[in-house]
C-alpha cells in the first residue's frame, strides 16, 4: 500500500514516521496535492516544515512530488507554522505544505496543505488521499527556489503590534521547538525584557514536550516566573501556532480565560459581534461574552474548522482552549501564537495591574483540564455516538463536537479527538462536590467500552 488511509485525518495528515509515514508516501501525498493545485488552476506552493529529527527528509520528499507536477516551489526552511502562513500572503501564493505533526510525540510527523485563504480539511482531505491512491498525477518541471520570509514576518510584527509605556519582563518557555528561532527575537523587538526558557531548538525536546496545555508542562515555566518576579510567562507550543500563559503568581491562564481577556479587548470595538465558542470552553467565557454584548455561538474544535467558520460568519476572533488564537481584527484570521502572545503583551502594557488582577472578576468554576482516554482510531467516534444517545434520555446535549452534557450545576464533554487516537474529556462545576458527579457520571459512561482505557483525571 503506498500510503495508509488512517494518516488522513479531520484537518491534517499525521503518522508514525517509518511506520505510517515514510518519504515515498510523502512524495506520493505531494504528487496528489500538486494536481490538486493544477487542477485548480494553480502553479507553485510554498514549503516550510518544522524541527524535527524527519523533517529536513520529507520537505525534500515533498518538493520533489510538487515540481514533479509542474508546480513551482519557494522553500521556506525550518519556521513556525505561523510563518509558513505569512509566506503564503507575503509572496502572494495560495497553495502550501507546512511538515509538523503539532504537538504529536517526536517519532510523528505529518502535513498541513493549504490552499486559498485556508487549510484542507474534511472531504478535501480524502480527495487528496483518493488521487494519491489512484495514482493520476500531473506532471512537468517545477521550479525550486528557497527565500528566507523571516525578516518580513518579523517586520510585519513590529508594524502591527506597539506595545505601551510599561516594559514587561517575559519567560519565554518555546520547550525546545521551532518557535526557539523565531521568538525570543520577536519579544525583544517588541520591547520585553525576555527570559529565555528551553529557547535552543532541539526535536528531542529533552525538557518536556512543547504542548503548553499540559500542566506538566508548564512547572519550569511557573517556577521561572515566580523566581524571577517576572510580570508574565509566555509557553509556546512545537509549531508556534499554539500560546499557553501564566500569570505573575504562577497561575496557569487556559485558553478561554485569555479569550476573556481578548475579548474585552475586542467586542468594544465590534460591538454585537458573533463569537465563536469552542465546545471546550468553560461557562464562564460564554457569560461574559454576553455581559460584553456579544452574540455566542458553540463550534467545533479543529484549527481548519474554526478557520473556516470565522470565514462564513465575518467572525473577528475566537480560540481555542488548546492554546489556538484567531486574530481577525487586526491580523490574518489564522492562529499565530506569536502574534496572540504579542497581543496579551500589548494588552498587559498598557496598564499598571498585574496580570493576575485582570481576571481576578471572573468567576472561577471548578474544572479539569483536558484529559486525553486512549480509545482506537476505528472506534472512537462510535464510542461517542453512543455517549451522547446515552445521556440525551435524561440531560440536555450540545452535539455540535462530541457531547457537551449539560447538568444541573455544570457540564462534562466527551468527544473525539481528530489528530489522536484518543478521546478527549473535560468537565466543569460550580463546586467542587458537583465536577465530582460529574466526573463519576463521565466515566461510567466510558467504562462500559472494553476498547476505552480507564478514565483517570
Amino acid at each position: 500500500m503506498w500510503v495508509v488511509p488512517e494518516i488522513f485525518r479531520e484537518y491534517d495528515i499525521r503518522g508514525v514516521v517509518g511506520r505510517e509515514l515514510t518519504s515515498a508516501a510523502a512524495e506520493r501525498i505531494a504528487r496528489a496535492f500538486g494536481t490538486y493545485l493544477r487542477e485548480a488552476g494553480l502553479a507553485a506552493a510554498v514549503v516550510g516544515r518544522d524541527n524535527r529529527a524527519s523533517s529536513p527528509e520529507f520537505s525534500q520528499a515533498v518538493a520533489a512530488g510538487l515540481r514533479s507536477t509542474g508546480c513551482d516551489v519557494v522553500d521556506l526552511g525550518t519556521v513556525i507554522t505561523p510563518v509558513f502562513y505569512f509566506a503564503r500572503v507575503h509572496y502572494g501564493i495560495d497553495g502550501g505544505v507546512m511538515i509538523t505533526a503539532s504537538h504529536n510525540p517526536p517519532e510523528y510527523n505529518g502535513f498541513k496543505l493549504a490552499r486559498g485563504p485556508g487549510t484542507l480539511y474534511g472531504e478535501q482531505i480524502q480527495e487528496i488521499r483518493r488521487m494519491a491512491e489512484a495514482g493520476r498525477f500531473a506532471s512537468g518541471e517545477g521550479a525550486l527556489e528557497r527565500r528566507d520570509v523571516v525578516p518580513a514576518y518579523r517586520q510585519m510584527l513590529r508594524e502591527k503590534i506597539r506595545l505601551g509605556p510599561r516594559r514587561l519582563r517575559v519567560v519565554l518557555d518555546c520547550g525546545s521547538g521551532t518557535a526557539s528561532l523565531v521568538a525570543p527575537q520577536v519579544l525583544a523587538d517588541a520591547g520585553c525584557e525576555v527570559i529565555p526558557l528551553y529557547c535552543e531548538s532541539d526535536p528531542a525536546f529533552p525538557h518536556h514536550h512543547p504542548d503548553p496545555v499540559d500542566p506538566h508542562n508548564l512547572v519550569d515555566l511557573i517556577r521561572t516566573v515566580r523566581e524571577t518576579r517576572a510580570d508574565l510567562g509566555i509557553g509556546l507550543d512545537g509549531d508556534g501556532d499554539r500560546v499557553g500563559a501564566v500569570d505573575d503568581q504562577g497561575q496557569i491562564i487556559w485558553g478561554d480565560l485569555l479569550m476573556v481577556l481578548f475579548w474585552r479587548e475586542i467586542l468594544p470595538r465590534h460591538p454585537g459581534a458573533t463569537c465563536i465558542i469552542e465546545v471546550k470552553c468553560s461557562q464562564a467565557l460564554v457569560d461574559e461574552v454576553k455581559r460584553l454584548g456579544g452574540q455566542p455561538i458553540f463550534y467545533r474544535t479543529g484549527h481548519s474548522l474554526i478557520k473556516a467558520k470565522m470565514r462564513e460568519i465575518g467572525a473577528v476572533f475566537t480560540g481555542e482552549m488548546s492554546g489556538h488564537m484567531f486574530f481577525a481584527d487586526e491580523y490574518y484570521g489564522y492562529d499565530d501564537a506569536v502574534y496572540a502572545a504579542c497581543r496579551l503583551l500589548r494588552i498587559l502594557s498598557n496598564t499598571t495591574a498585574p496580570l493576575s488582577t485582570l481576571l481576578a472578576d471572573v468567576p472561577r468554576y471548578h474544572a479539569t483540564p483536558e484529559t486525553r482516554v486512549p480509545c482506537p482510531d476505528e472506534a472512537k467516534f462510535d464510542v461517542v455516538e453512543q455517549v451522547r444517545r446515552d445521556f440525551t434520555a435524561a440531560h440536555e446535549v450540545i452535539d455540535i463536537d462530541g457531547a457537551r452534557v449539560l447538568f444541573p450545576d455544570g457540564w462534562g464533554l466527551i468527544r473525539a479527538s481528530n489528530t489522536q487516537p484518543v478521546l478527549v474529556v473535560r468537565a466543569e462545576a460550580q463546586s467542587p462536590e458537583g465536577l465530582d458527579r460529574i466526573k463519576r457520571a463521565l466515566a461510567e459512561a466510558l467504562r462500559r467500552f472494553p476498547r476505552v482505557a480507564p478514565l483517570v483525571w
